[in-house]
């Protein structure tokens, strides 16, 4: 792994947790500019994205989700529904065991 990505990585983790911290603060617009610098850095390096932030995260506004603030969190059949307060829906399976 060369350092440029290392490097890289080690920013997408900052900004994660930095657009987390604004959400939880109140600072929608803050997050929001969190969320697409972060995609940004992991298209451009060719990286994935940590899964809990590619799950709370809003593909269609970018905004970082908090259920129960701007987020809806629905089970139905086998997934797990995340509705966006901008109306965009995310539908992740789970195992029922």
């Amino acid at each position: 792994m060369s350092e440029e990505v290392a490097i890289a990585e080690e920013r997408i983790e900052r900004l994660a947790e930095s657009a987390r911290t604004a959400a939880r603060a109140g600072d929608a617009d803050r997050a929001k500019a969190y969320v697409r610098r972060t995609r940004r850095i992991a298209e451009r390096h060719r990286l994935s994205l940590p899964k809990p932030f590619e799950r709370f995260t809003c593909n269609a506004c970018d905004a970082y989700l908090l259920p129960g603030h701007n987020a809806r969190v629905r089970t139905s059949d086998g997934h797990v529904v995340i509705t966006c307060d901008c109306g965009s829906h995310a539908r992740y399976p789970y195992d029922d065991q």
